[in-house]
This record gives structure tokens, sequence and C-alpha cells, in this order.
């Protein structure tokens, strides 16, 4: 058994699947599975119940608590030693949300290659409520995420504050309401008076997204029945819905700023509707011995690209 075979483990534990975790770790599902099973003839105990999905046995319980103690001193081993030799080369272990990550990665990763050539960034994308989990168990180096409290053993860093608007195509706006738009609009930019949009349709995130709890409390507030034309995980379909006038949303105005074009802006209604639609994206990394300098670095440059 080595720092290796323990790394197949973890990924495989997470991924509850031979054949994720094998595409992730860039293996074939044979040596992923033979090296499961030597670990699990080493150690005499099943690690995992083969169903759909896997499932860990009180022995990989066990295991996974030992693997995760050893792989939080393992990287923080090997990332006091790039500094040592002052290599700057490694990889980078980014968890972001699939929104964020669209909003700011591209540019933030193409400026950190132009420095750090030898630093791969691996990034983990997921929700936020995973994110702590995976940060917690070592598995990341550094999360950019909502932290609506503080986690044990975590280090925060404010980054900037992230607001939900809003939005709505001027097209469905004009035929929902005619001549009466501009007016409702002004209602909205000046009380936040959503009562009269009670026949326009919405599209929601999904609840596990802060934008879609910010969502649903807000309408729950002002709207007794909204009607809901869609629902999805994917801001992306939700925006491309609003676009294509399917309904009105709620999202990050980050997202919409950078995911369209000027022309796609000027044809929509973008609205700041309610002081408490704003929260604060942070960094979290792990209190530890030792910090790898290519986490401060990352966050340095975060900086000043972004704020």
């Amino acid at each position: 058994m080595n720092f290796l075979s323990m790394s197949y483990f973890t990924t495989v534990a997470r991924e509850r699947s031979f054949t994720k975790a094998a595409e992730q770790l860039h293996i074939t599902q044979q040596t992923l599975s033979a090296s499961i099973a030597s670990i699990e003839e080493e150690l005499n105990c099943k690690l995992f119940i083969r169903q759909v999905p896997l499932k860990l046995t009180y022995a990989g319980e066990v295991f996974l608590n030992y693997t995760t103690d050893f792989q939080k001193k393992y990287n923080a081993m090997t990332q006091e030693f790039y500094d040592i030799s002052n290599s700057q080369k490694g990889v980078l272990k980014i968890g972001i949300t699939y929104t964020r990550s669209r909003t700011i990665m591209p540019k933030l990763i193409s400026e950190f290659q132009k420095i750090y050539p030898n630093v791969e960034i691996q990034m983990i994308e997921d929700t936020n409520d995973v994110l702590h989990q995976i940060l917690l168990k070592g598995e990341i180096d550094l999360a950019i995420a909502n932290f609506p409290k503080k986690l044990p053993g975590v280090e925060l860093k404010d980054f900037y504050r992230e607001e939900v608007v809003f939005v709505i195509s001027k097209k469905l706006l004009k035929n929902l309401y005619g001549a009466n738009s501009s007016d409702i609009i002004t209602n909205l930019q000046e009380h936040n008076d959503f009562s009269p949009l009670t026949n326009c349709p919405f599209l929601l995130i999904s609840r596990e997204d802060v934008s879609g709890r910010i969502a649903r409390e807000f309408l729950s507030q002002t709207i007794s029945s909204p009607i809901v034309k869609a629902q999805s995980s994917s801001v992306d379909t939700i925006l491309e819905l609003c676009i294509e006038n399917v309904g009105a949303c709620f999202l990050p105005e980050k997202l919409i700023l950078s995911s369209l074009n000027q022309r796609e802006i000027d044809n929509l209604e973008i609205l700041h509707f309610h002081r408490d639609s704003s929260y604060m994206i942070r960094f979290g990394w792990l209190k530890q011995s030792y910090s790898w300098s290519m986490v401060s670095n990352f966050m340095d440059l975060a900086y000043k690209l972004y704020t």
C-alpha cells in the first residue's frame, strides 16, 4: 500500500463509482479495481459494497478517515518541499461552483499560467455544500464559495460580493404588459413591488444554488402562487431560456455580464431587487502547519483581476 493507492481509494469513495473515479484519475477501470482489491487483500477487509452507487462498508469508513488524514499531511509535505526547492510546480486543486467557474476561472487560470506555467490547476466543480465537505477532507487546496458560517479548521478571506438580480427579456415584458411595461419596471425599481407580476412566468435555479434559494424566498413573500415554467440546476440553461422569452429569473449579475454580449444585455431588463439579495464569496483553505505559497499566489492574482 502507498500514497497513490490511498489516493485511488479516496477518489472512489468520493465518486461512489469505479467508472467515474477512473475517468477522473485518467487510468483504466481495470487498474483501479485491481488497486482497490489489493488494498482489501492487504487489510483483509472489504471496503466497498459493490452496488450502484457504491457504498462504503464500516471498514471502508474507518479506512477513509485514515487516508484523509494521510493525504492532508502528504499534500502539506509535498507543497512545503516545492517551496523549499523553489520549483514552482505541482497541482493546485481549486473547488468552485459551476456558475462561478465559468464566470471567473478562464481569465484567472490563463493569467496564472503565464506566471506559473509548471503549476497545473485542477478544478473540482460542485455545489457550495459539497465544496465545504471536500475542503474539510483535504481533497482541495482552496475553495471559492459562499460560506454562510465559519467551518472548524478553515481559514476564510473575503473575495467579492455577488448580487442576484431580477432578469426579464424586454420582449416578454411587452408581450405580457404592453403599454404598462414601463410603469411596472419603474415600480419594481423604486419599490420592489412584484405583485403585478402574478401572471409572469418564472424560471428557477435548483435550491442547492444560493440564487435559487434567494429567488424562492423572495417569491414566497411577494407572489402567493408564482407560475414556474422551468427549473434547472444549470444557470446557463436558465439564462438561455430567459433570452428566449420563456420566463423571468433571478441570477448572479456577474454571470450575466460575463456570459452575454452587449446586444443580448440590451434586450434584457436587469433590476437590483432586494437588499438581502447579495452575499459574500470567500476563499476558504484548511488551517495546517504549512500553507503552500501557490495558494496565496492564486488568491493575490484573483484579487488583482476581480477587485
